[in-house]
């Protein structure tokens, strides 16, 4: 019989981690763990999240949530058996950040709007990289991100310090601009450049999101659904047609593509 019984607290949740990692009555999988080997489930669980987010699924929220939470807990504990730091330190950091960057809810300053609240912010962040001396605005943008959140967040940063065209229309031009090289591209045939063009065209229309205020990732997923579940509809018509999806020309694919869009218009 389990030692451990509900009702269940963090207290107990660390306590099965170190269960699950003790070198003689732990499980192997979790011994053998590290750092490294962790980050990739860390990062499934994270889009785990976003998707119950996404489909408004909150029972199964709460359950991902749980995943997420274990991970911080796996970190902490790995951390804590090399005696870098353990949980106990990882909320005390975050305590003191957000108190410190909340200058306005804790303390005594005031700000007229968001801006101010905003521009307080990224003068908090930009102090923190000097105390980790750091040689650029753009040191600790990881790696990690997704290409697109990677390059709203360069950008953003850059904007920070005055690197920014002045309006959204301004972006729009480069956008068109760097599309037409990238059709002056594909008429010179070389690939390499023309890849090149195309990156450059992703990179401007990431910029005229962020002009915008809207986020590239959650544009970029929204179009993937919205393809996903029109070409879904193009299918179920091919097949009621009694012919498979292949053996239809393209003429006749666009043709329930465009019916699916004046459907849903309507």
């Amino acid at each position: 019989m389990s030692a451990f019984v509900p009702p269940y607290s963090l207290d107990t949740l660390l306590a099965i981690m170190e269960r699950l990692r003790d070198p003689e009555q732990g499980c192997p999988w979790d011994q053998r763990q590290t750092f490294d080997s962790v980050v990739p489930h860390s990062i499934e669980e994270v889009y785990e999240v976003a998707e119950a987010i996404r489909q408004q699924n909150f029972s199964e929220l709460r359950l991902e949530l749980g995943d997420l939470l274990f991970q911080v807990v796996f970190y902490a504990q790995l951390a804590k058996e090399q005696q870098y730091f353990d949980l106990n330190g990882v909320i005390d950091g975050v305590c003191e950040k957000l108190i410190r960057r909340h200058p306005h809810v804790f303390g005594e300053c005031e700000f007229a709007n968001e801006a101010q609240i905003n521009t307080n912010w990224e003068r908090e962040k930009a102090k923190e990289r000097e105390q980790k001396s750091a040689q650029s605005v753009l040191d600790d943008v990881p790696l990690a991100l997704p290409a697109l959140s990677r390059a709203q967040k360069l950008q953003k940063r850059a904007a920070n310090i005055g690197f920014d065209w002045p309006d959204a229309e301004m972006v729009s031009d480069k956008v068109a601009e760097e599309l037409d090289e990238v059709r002056a591209e594909q008429q010179s045939k070389n690939q390499e450049a023309l890849a090149e063009e195309i990156g450059d065209l992703m990179f401007a229309c990431v910029n005229l999101a962020r002009k915008h205020h809207f986020d590239s990732e959650t544009l970029l997923r929204r179009a993937n659904d919205k393809f996903e579940r029109r070409f879904r509809q193009v299918e179920a018509k091919a097949k009621a047609s009694n012919k498979s999806i292949d053996e239809h020309t393209l003429d006749e694919l666009e043709d329930y593509w465009q019916q699916v869009k004046c459907t849903e218009k309507n």
